[in-house]
């Protein structure tokens, strides 16, 4: 089976199919309004992508990491929609169209990330695993298959769920995102426990989309829907269905890939991690280097970062067009990096990330302070849930002292109906908290505040 262009540009929106698309302003770019103008979006400013936040003004945010690679999908979008329209592949004009659908995924592609960078996510899933272990009757009604969905916690998933369910138009289509734009955004188009069954079947080995998971069980159907409008490429595990990726998600995957590579080297010279030669010495080999002066080191860094994101651009693009049969009929399973000609070279960098700026003091005392924030946040608000069993999912028969914290903390239990639901509306509040808010909420659950 080949995946169709004109059903992968799919620009009908979720929730609301039958509404007619303005002329002068086409679905994907209300898209990128709705994202950009969004709260969540909005939240990622005062989350970590790497250095800690605070400790200087220059390092990155997720929000700022977000734009810059938004504008890093654009380019590889309109390189690959050219090259598509060339070949015949897609209409004339259509390059905007893909440029427009990979700009849109890529600024939302953070935007269910919890505070605390990626430890952030192992912290909450650590704190559930926990939870499970310890045999609590309240968290045994959650049934096997489902427990990854805790204990794994996915950004991915999470973003997916807050995109199409949480935002805007609540559990009717949520953002009402073009089909395309939410098939582009979803990296990993599968349960957690087909990517478990898979991880435990294959390991390294597995399809590149079942490396991690994107979807809860709650918004399964939704992206059920986006893959039959997109003509996603279905298989199945286990009496359960999963997709191949959307060939998108390939240059969405890219342009973070570009982003988060080259920028931490930006960002670990700002906080002192690494020398401005050993920077130079890892962005050289992506572009070849330069013997242009500069007045100062920051702007010759700048210099390498620039050329280096142009270099890595165009290579990713040569590697879609190398295997773009494959990526058509669903068999690619690789990143476009890794099968570029700067495979070498950003491997060294990612080589250096985790020996050099991954371990940084400053970046273990923020695990270990995030991971403890976390896990008393969780603990804190967990006998509401408790409660809100004993009182049959009825908010407004919660004791004084919970309605005080639910309204304090504005903890959302709207759709809280059962265990499962009320798991997830703990996932939903403390993923979305910022880095700050984290720590307020912390000094409040704990009795600390000052």
């Amino acid at each position: 089976m080949r995946m169709n262009w004109q059903k992968l540009l799919d620009t009908t929106l979720l929730g609301d199919e039958n509404r007619e698309e303005k002329p002068n302003r086409p679905n994907y770019a209300q898209d990128y309004d709705r994202l950009v103008f969004s709260l969540p979006f909005r939240r990622l400013a005062n989350k970590t992508q790497v250095h800690p936040l605070y400790a200087h003004d220059h390092v990155h945010h997720r929000l700022i990491h977000s734009v810059e690679t938004s504008s890093v999908g654009r380019s590889l979008g309109i390189e690959v929609g050219q090259w598509l329209e060339d070949a015949g592949h897609i209409d004339a004009g259509q390059k905007h169209l893909l440029s427009g659908v990979v700009q849109a995924a890529c600024i939302a592609h953070d935007i269910g990330n919890p505070p605390f960078g990626h430890s952030g996510e192992a912290a909450i899933g650590a704190w559930f695993a926990g939870q499970f272990a310890g045999g609590h009757p309240f968290f045994e009604a959650i049934p096997e298959a489902d427990r990854a969905e805790f204990e794994k916690f996915e950004g991915n998933a999470q973003g997916f769920r807050l995109i199409t369910r949480l935002e805007m138009y609540r559990n009717a289509g949520g953002m009402r995102l073009t089909h395309a734009v939410l098939g582009a955004f979803t990296k990993y188009p599968a349960l957690a426990r087909t990517h478990v069954a898979a991880q435990a079947r294959e390991g390294k080995a597995a399809y590149k989309g079942l490396a991690k998971f994107g979807l809860f069980r709650s918004e399964y159907d939704l992206f059920a829907d986006v893959a039959a409008r997109t003509g996603l490429i279905a298989e199945e595990e286990d009496g359960q269905r999963w997709w191949r990726r959307h060939p998108l998600v390939f240059l969405v995957e890219a342009a973070d890939d570009i982003c988060y590579n080259i920028l931490d080297l930006e960002d670990a010279y700002v906080a002192g991690d690494l020398t401005a030669e050993k920077i130079k010495d890892l962005m050289r080999p992506l572009f070849g280097g330069s013997n242009r002066q500069f007045s100062r080191i920051e702007e010759e860094i700048a210099y390498y970062r620039a050329r280096a994101i142009g270099a890595s651009i165009a290579a990713c693009v040569e590697a879609f067009k190398s295997h773009y049969d494959e990526i058509m009929e669903g068999r690619f399973s690789a990143s476009l990096i890794s099968r570029s000609n700067m495979a070498g070279a950003f491997a060294r960098i990612e080589d250096t990330a985790r020996s050099q700026i991954f371990t940084a003091p400053r970046k273990t005392r923020l695990e270990v302070t995030g991971r403890n924030i976390l896990h008393d946040v969780l603990g804190g608000l967990l006998p509401v849930l408790l409660e809100l069993e004993r009182v049959d999912w009825d908010a407004a028969r919660l004791s004084d002292y919970h309605r005080q914290l639910v309204s304090a903390v504005e903890f959302d239990l709207r759709d809280v109906v059962d265990a499962y639901t009320a798991l997830h509306a703990l996932g939903d509040f403390t993923s979305g908290m910022t880095d700050r808010y984290a720590v307020r909420v912390h000094e409040m659950v704990t009795g600390r505040m000052g």
